[in-house]
């Protein structure tokens, strides 16, 4: 049941229809940070109906010790005390492995036939293969449903494998037990307000869209720059990098949205159906070429807010010969007609100067400078993400006085101020909209399939050492050897 959802935005009801979310990994950080708190508020809201959550997990909980930890992952929402009795009673615990079949004839049990069923993993990336096989030898997974009954979907979290074939595999695994349409692989970054605006700012402005191509556009910046370090998730991180951590997932989801063409229709494959394009139109990256067009690198010590931080090597569980990098920049070209020669300059960072993630449409000069004394600087579009959701457009004006100078102002919008409400938190519009069966929001297998292709060279070429791996200052904009990419055409990045 697909809806118009990336363009019209948020609607004050959408519900859903009956249904059981079944979250595994019941315990666990996410489940009490981003979840609970998110399915909460639809609640409150009014969103949801006829519903039921239930936790699965090895900790031998009774019902109440479940509903007593979901109480605590409240309390920042302050729910009334009516408020927390209906919430609260719809919810109970399963004790299970995941590896153990008993235990899913427990929670097959707990389930009801005429409802939809949504199983979220909530778990590592190791665990997702013996969930996914128990719940189809258990007859959860209700593949090949009849699309008029009751509907079984599966989110899962990042990351969708470590490369290509990982992904592939899992792909196959996942497909052999769901189908396609009811696999849901979340990118939360994609439920922020200002990345659905992207779209509807472009195709439902006409004095935008004319103008969003390599006539008038010089190049394009994103950035997702954090100032954590890695906490708590070395063992993840380690494994990981910030390659595949960001760039494969959140980064790509950013470029693919801002350079798509415009989508037959707002239904879910229809805008999926773009977005692989983008991707596939993304000019490889040479061997011959990776030091040029890639920047790789790692936090060391410095000071952060005032605060001194270690380095990346001195944090908690990382290897002292470890080389993985927390700092990505790259130069990319799209190879369509509305892109050719544009240069998308991306990067992404931990502990850098300043939490940011924005995406900056820089436009050309004028063809003739009429104002040489006073011009100030090209036009600019920015989509900020986080932390002040809104968008920013810089023009130059002249200053008031008897001379010719300029100078570049701002033309501000602002989500929380514009509308007089907070927007919704990412992970609750993603939840109702899995709820509903709308799958515009989420990540579609050939999308992981492509954004993998062009990443997997980049991966292995840094494993082989053909791009040193730099280091900068934690609480810095990053390695200075990234301003070579922007330089590359005469520009810089923007300032963190």
């Amino acid at each position: 049941m697909n809806r118009n959802s990336l363009a019209v935005g948020l609607p004050s009801r959408r519900r859903p229809r009956p249904f059981s979310l079944v979250v595994f990994g019941a315990s666990g950080d996410l489940a009490s940070r981003k979840l609970y708190p998110a399915f909460f508020s639809l609640f409150r809201e009014g969103n949801l109906d006829d519903w039921s959550l239930i936790g699965f997990g090895r900790r031998p909980w009774s019902d109440d010790d479940f509903r007593a930890e979901i109480d605590k992952a409240l309390g920042p929402s302050k729910p009334t005390d009516l408020e927390r009795r209906d919430f609260l009673s719809p919810c109970s615990y399963t004790t299970g492995e995941i590896e153990d079949p008993a235990s899913y004839q427990r929670l097959s049990r707990t389930l009801k036939n005429d409802r939809d069923v949504i199983f979220y993993l909530a778990v590592p990336p190791e665990q997702y293969r013996p969930i996914v096989e128990q719940l189809g030898l258990a007859g959860l997974a209700r593949k090949g449903a009849d699309p008029k009954g009751p509907q079984t979907r599966i989110v899962v979290e990042k990351p969708f494998g470590r490369s290509g074939e990982e992904a592939a595999e899992l792909n196959l695994f996942l497909a052999q037990r769901f189908d396609e349409d009811s696999i849901y692989r979340i990118d939360h970054y994609l439920g922020k307000e200002t990345v659905q605006n992207i779209a509807v700012f472009r195709f439902a402005n006409e004095i935008f869209e004319p103008i969003w191509n390599s006539r008038y556009i010089s190049h394009v910046e994103i950035t997702v720059a954090e100032t954590v370090g890695v906490e708590r998730r070395a063992p993840y991180y380690e494994r990981s990098g910030a390659l595949r951590d960001m760039v494969q997932n959140h980064l790509f989801q950013l470029l693919a949205l801002t350079a798509m063409e415009v989508p037959a229709s707002f239904s879910a494959d229809a805008v999926r159906d773009e977005k692989v394009k983008v991707f596939r139109a993304l000019r490889p990256i040479t061997e011959d070429q990776m030091a040029d067009r890639t920047v790789r690198a790692r936090y060391k010590a410095g000071f952060l807010e005032g605060q001194f931080v270690p380095g990346y090597l001195e944090e908690p569980g990382v290897s002292p010969d470890s080389k993985t990098e927390t700092y990505v920049a790259m130069k990319l070209f799209i190879d369509s007609w509305r892109w050719a020669g544009v240069p998308f300059i991306i990067r992404t960072g931990k502990r850098m100067s300043r939490r940011v993630s924005e995406i900056a449409v820089h436009f050309k000069k004028p063809p003739l400078e009429l104002f040489p004394q006073g011009w100030s600087g090209s036009n600019q579009l920015v989509f900020r993400i986080q932390p002040d959701e809104g968008l920013t457009l810089y023009l130059n004006t002249k200053i008031p006085g008897l001379t010719d100078r300029s100078r570049m102002v701002s033309m501000d919008f602002l989500y929380g101020t514009g509308f007089g409400a907070p927007s919704p938190e990412a992970y609750e519009r993603l939840l109702l909209d899995v709820l509903i069966g709308d799958g515009t929001l989420y990540t579609r297998r050939d999308e992981v399939s492509a954004s993998w292709a062009f990443i997997d060279p980049i991966r292995a070429a840094w494993d082989e050492g053909l791009v040193p791996l730099y280091e900068y200052e934690a609480g810095r904009s990053g390695p200075v050897e990234a301003n070579k990419l922007p330089q590359s055409f005469s520009a810089r990045w923007r300032r963190l």
